[in-house]
């Protein structure tokens, strides 16, 4: 197996990298492959670089690292160095004693072989893809039967840390932030569909997803469900569901056919999570507002009832105009059918331009006593 990944590789290594990636893939569905060990984990990603190398790219950086490295550098983990956990694994806080950088490291639930295909397509990934919207993969492990990725460290977090379930001391993000964010992640989204080359499908994007620096700048995080997108005539890659429950676009969820219009879904879900302030499925909602987006259909077809859906810990400091056009924005990302969704790029030119007024909630104040009242007036 491992002569026949070297020789799959080098044999790709005139064409594009992420063309290289989706040979790559294919090897990933075998049965046999599913099952590889650490030498033909490490010939799969090291044969990628060399390929890529030799193909003229010199952006290739992941570090291999041993297992006793990021045991060292988390304290054998230790619960104390836990600061996440999700359907991959478990996520450590940690430093390297070789550099003294802080990392996150996130390691492998073993249970099961999808994590280990997972694995293999967030190297690969992230090791081709590079803007300064997603997350920064430093290096990653494959000793044994152990499977562990080293990221750079996010101080703040993920974005659902700071808009739901916020502990009494953690400060509320202001509108200004919020589209400051948001206008980021739809950056990194465009960079994966108009940038690359075939474009690729994130296919999981959310709230948790979506990590934060100490500056609010955001990055995408996550690649391992990824998938390269259709190209020439196709219209949709087939592939088996998966992501989140609330975030699937209707479309991918009943048939499986994945297009960049189901990435442009999920944004708008997570824009609504922005503005509103309510997570995309919420059981302890009452009847009918359990489902984020089903909530909001009924609500954007009445600009009246616009400023109802603003998160009330804003307590109306946010620019009226702005939540409109936010609104807008989310209303046509979540259409139920994918063509009458924008294209990314198009959002991004909206939330950027969002993202550059800054709101000052004095100016608004002052608006609102001369108008005599804080409630926004129905333009006609």
């Amino acid at each position: 197996m491992r002569c026949l990944i070297i020789r799959v590789v080098f044999s790709c290594k005139n064409m594009s990298n992420l063309r290289v990636l989706g040979v790559l893939l294919l090897l990933l569905n075998s049965r046999k492959l599913q099952g590889c060990k650490k030498a033909k984990v490490n010939a799969l990603v090291d044969g990628n670089k060399d390929a890529l190398k030799e193909g003229g790219s010199g952006h290739i950086a992941a570090h291999t690292f041993t297992f006793r490295e990021l045991a060292a550098a988390t304290r054998n983990f230790r619960p104390d160095c836990l600061i996440g956990e999700g359907g991959f694994g478990r996520v450590y806080k940690g430093r390297l004693e070789s550099t003294n950088q802080i990392v996150a490291i996130k390691q492998l639930d073993r249970n099961g072989l999808q994590g280990n295909r997972e694995f293999l397509v967030e190297v690969l990934m992230l090791s081709l893809l590079h803007h300064s919207n997603l997350v920064n993969l430093i290096g990653y492990c494959a000793d044994g039967d152990q499977r562990l990725l080293v990221y750079e460290y996010m101080t703040l977090g993920s974005l659902e840390d700071h808009l739901h379930d916020l502990p009494p001391d953690r400060r509320q993000l202001d509108w200004s932030t919020r589209m400051k964010i948001a206008a980021g992640a739809a950056k990194g989204l465009e960079y994966l569909h108009d940038k690359a080359s075939p474009p690729v499908i994130y296919r999981d994007l959310k709230c948790s997803n979506i990590l934060l620096d100490e500056e609010y700048n955001p990055k995408l995080s996550d690649f391992g469900l990824a998938k390269l997108g259709p190209v020439g005539d196709k219209t949709h890659v087939s592939t088996r569901v998966m992501g989140t429950y609330g975030y699937c676009a209707p479309e991918y969820a009943m048939t499986g056919q994945l297009t960049l219009k189901s990435d442009v879904y999920s944004f708008g879900v997570v824009l609504l999570e922005i503005i509103t302030g309510r997570k995309a499925i919420d059981n302890s909602k009452a009847g009918g507002e359990h489902n984020l987006v089903a909530w909001a259909r009924p609500l954007f077809k009445d600009r009246r009832k616009f400023s109802q859906m603003a998160d009330p810990v804003l307590q109306g400091q946010y620019p009226v105009r702005g939540l409109y056009q936010a609104l807008a924005v989310a209303a046509m990302c979540v259409q139920e059918q994918p063509t009458l969704r924008p294209l990314i790029a198009d959002v991004v030119t909206a939330l950027s331009y969002l993202a550059s007024q800054k709101f000052d909630p004095e100016c608004q104040a002052v608006r609102n006593s001369r108008s005599g009242s804080s409630t926004p007036r129905n333009r006609r």
